[in-house]
């Protein structure tokens, strides 16, 4: 009796039409099937979103005090090495101001690029087990930056309301424009590097070194006026003011900055900064785009990697 069971078991599974598991490779189908995949995970993607933010606190008596202590630290450095060793805060106005809004925005793109380039290596297990659309692992990481920005984000504007400079002008527009800017070249960056970092381990080291090194081609310790005054007009100009980094900081510095808009802002920012700010993003979008297809095509081999 047993035995026909299993007989009969057998030939529904094999009348059973075989089903596509895994997306599509198609440039432009290939892509709304993971936008599809992804929506239908969005739940998962919000727990994957909090497990990073409790493993963060988890077992810490302080908590969210933590997101804030890196980029304090980080403002104290630089307020008294840079700002007054160095004499950089004689020539900008309310200089912990602007370097904080340089930080929480730098701080938000290293976060999204470094922990997303470990996503994949991080979430192995789950990568072996079980299938469903691996993009959700950068994108958890992009989640988890984006809470700490907002903590930031909320101190920085308690900052602005005591120090008497709320940045109530028509600049404020290009705050909203500045950050989508900046996350979706990081969810791009991220996405990349996660599925390449599967196939070469040793690149998260190097991420490490190049982000450094961006950190300095970014103003966020120092004035564009800087830069402007040494290479006006050059095309080291133009190759500074391509990076979607440096036009975000400059967006945000100026939507925030009160003290920098009452200045000339012929020299604190590019009098063509709005405009950079859209083609920076129209760009970020075609490079996400082109992020997810290549991660699309590298993650077939993802289990037998790790």
């Amino acid at each position: 009796m047993s035995s026909a069971s299993a007989e009969e078991r057998s030939l529904r599974i094999a009348q059973e039409p075989l089903l596509p598991v895994g997306q599509s490779t198609g440039f432009i189908t290939g892509t709304w099937s993971s936008i599809k995949e992804v929506l239908a995970h969005r739940e998962l993607l919000g727990l994957l979103v909090r497990r990073e933010i409790k493993a963060r606190y988890k077992d810490s008596s302080l908590g969210l005090v933590w997101s804030l202590a890196k980029p304090l630290a980080q403002l104290l450095v630089y307020y008294f090495a840079i700002g007054q060793i160095l004499g950089v805060a004689r020539s900008i106005p309310s200089f912990a101001i602007f370097v904080f809004v340089g930080l929480i925005v730098w701080g938000l793109f290293t976060e999204i690029v470094s922990s997303g380039t470990m996503s994949i290596v991080n979430n192995a297990g789950l990568v072996k087990k079980v299938y469903l659309p691996r993009e959700i692992f950068p994108l958890a990481a992009v989640g988890g930056g984006l809470f700490n920005f907002g903590v930031q984000l909320i101190i920085l504007i308690a900052a602005t309301i005591i120090g008497g400079q709320v940045p109530l002008t028509p600049d404020l527009a290009l705050a909203p424009l500045a950050l989508i800017n900046v996350i979706i070249f990081a969810s791009a960056m991220g996405m990349l590097l996660a599925a390449v970092t599967v196939y070469l381990r040793d690149l998260q080291h190097l991420i490490e070194v190049v982000l450094t090194v961006l950190f300095w081609a970014s103003p966020v310790v120092y004035s564009f006026s800087f830069v402007h005054a040494a290479i006006a007009g050059t095309w080291l100009e133009q190759l500074y003011l391509a990076n979607p980094v440096t036009l975000s900081v400059l967006g945000m510095q100026k939507a925030l900055w009160l003290a920098g808009s009452t200045e000339s802002n012929q020299v604190n920012f590019p009098p063509d900064l709005a405009l950079r700010l859209w083609i920076s993003l129209f760009i970020s979008i075609a490079l996400l785009w082109i992020a997810q297809r290549i991660f699309s095509r590298l993650q077939g081999n993802f289990a037998q990697e790790l």
